[in-house]
């Protein structure tokens, strides 16, 4: 994944990027980067540091001094490092991205087959994604040209702020809308992010978001919109569910408020069925499955506990490590027992979401060594049964590595994947099926996946305009 910040004023703008940014950290630990305008006297300034063993914060804070300007752009990057600074026939500018390139090698190819003579080249042999959006941004005669030109050519998705030589923001929303763009506004200027609550806590108030597909231009005086938004809308529904910060709020809907309701949605749904069991405590899963789980405690009026407190100072959100045994060792070291909650407890988690199962696997087995005497779990989405196509927030890079579609192998083999619409449903057949598997390998004791239907009435608005690929791989 990633985020940006970017601020465009009358005054010194450097400590308004410093910490827009890093309320962007849960976003993404590998890069990170800032790029200041100052149009007296020093013009560009860039740093760009690796974030993987330092925080942002820690990291930056010494460049600080250096750093002067009425603008900036800067960004969380889980890919590659930027922002970049670009010298074309458009200028020079900054550029730095958000989203995912799945025809990236396509794209250089037909950039080199059409007269293009190089890229710089990272250790692994790859282009630099946001490297390749400005060489596609700079075949055309004009940002808004070449931004769409961009987004029309990527398959995925592409958001985005540039920085022009005049320190004005040029703000692109992916044209389906699949992440957030908002602007805020003090008395001295504007600023651009991904979570709202980053300008809250900077004093920046709510000014305007983005609709799909919209190109803005953004300086310390106004907001000009450049290319209108369209008319569709897919933003993704795992910003409510899983990695939205908890005090943003995307299209009106705030992520803390749509994770309560979507656990009593939950809880409603299954007490309906009879499918609540008799347990001494909720608990969710920290982090973001803490509110889903107090939302299913309220409805089902089963006391909230915690019997695992997340140990936050130090330990980064494991789903970003790209080796799997990393991942595994960062999830259990984080996760710190509470004996007294455990022994001789029945126990209901809550997680946001079930992907691999592997961390989950490793924390059922100690809860049961712990003397936990049943352990139940439920998932505030639905079985996830495709690898997300438009952003890159899952290391998953086959489908078969995802828990729900391995068990649907081994179930039906390749008959199955025919069927997996039905082994999403509870209800049916194959969905029991799938359920009682999983509980087998994973030794839940129940187990319980939230309705497409029930997430969707949680995030709160229409439907269509809310991206389910991962779940039922439509487009």
């Amino acid at each position: 994944m990633g985020g940006f910040f970017g601020a465009a004023s009358h005054r010194d703008v450097v400590m308004d990027v410093f910490f827009g940014v890093d309320y962007h950290s849960h976003l993404g630990t590998r890069r990170a980067g800032m790029i200041f305008h100052d149009s007296e006297d020093q013009g560009f300034q860039r740093e760009i540091h690796s974030i993987e063993n330092t925080p942002f914060r820690t990291r930056f804070e010494d460049d600080l001094p250096g750093f002067h300007g009425q603008s900036g752009i800067g960004c969380i990057s889980d890919t590659d490092p930027q922002p970049l600074l670009v010298r074309s026939h458009l200028g020079t500018f900054a550029l730095t991205t958000v989203g995912a390139i799945n025809n990236a090698e396509a794209l250089v190819e037909a950039y080199f087959s059409e007269g293009g003579k190089q890229f710089m080249a990272m250790s692994s042999g790859y282009v630099n994604t946001t490297e390749l959006v400005a060489a596609l941004i700079n075949q055309q005669e004009d940002f808004v040209s070449g931004i769409k030109f961009a987004q029309d050519a990527i398959e995925g998705s592409l958001t985005l702020l540039v920085m022009t030589s005049d320190g004005r923001i040029i703000a692109a929303r992916d044209k389906m809308g699949r992440l957030p763009v908002l602007v805020g506004k003090d008395a001295d200027g504007h600023c651009v992010s991904f979570e709202s609550f980053a300008y809250h806590k900077l004093g920046y108030d709510d000014a305007y978001e983005l609709g799909p597909g919209e190109i803005v231009r953004v300086d310390a005086d106004g907001i000009e919109t450049l290319s209108p938004a369209g008319s569709k809308m897919k933003i993704c529904a795992f910003l409510w569910v899983y990695y939205g910060y908890p005090n943003s709020n995307y299209e009106g809907m705030n992520v803390e408020v749509m994770r309560y309701r979507n656990g009593a949605i939950m809880a409603r749904d299954e007490a309906k069925r009879g499918m609540v069991p008799d347990v001494d405590y909720v608990a969710g899963v920290p982090d973001s499955g803490v509110p889903h789980a107090i939302g299913y405690s309220s409805e089902c009026h089963a006391p909230f506990g915690r019997p695992f407190i997340k140990y936050t100072p130090t330990w980064p959100r494991s789903f970003m490590p790209s080796n799997q045994d990393v991942r595994n060792r960062v999830a259990k070291m984080k996760l710190i027992p509470v004996p007294e909650l455990i022994r001789g407890k029945k126990l209901l988690f809550v997680d946001d979401s079930i992907v691999r199962g592997t961390q989950l696997r490793g924390t059922v087995a100690y809860l049961y060594e712990s003397g936990a005497a049943e352990v139940h779990m439920r998932s505030a989405c639905p079985p996830i049964m495709f690898g997300c196509k438009y952003l890159s927030f899952s290391r998953s890079r086959s489908e078969m590595e995802l828990i729900a579609r391995r068990v649907v192998q081994e179930l039906e083999g390749d008959e199955g994947q025919k069927h997996l619409d039905e082994y999403a449903d509870g209800d049916t057949e194959r969905g029991k099926c799938l359920l009682h598997a999983i509980c087998e390998q994973m030794g839940f004791d129940s187990l319980g996946f939230q309705s497409l239907g029930g997430m969707l009435e949680a995030i709160g608005i229409d439907p269509e305009k809310v991206c389910t690929y991962c779940w039922t791989g439509k487009e």
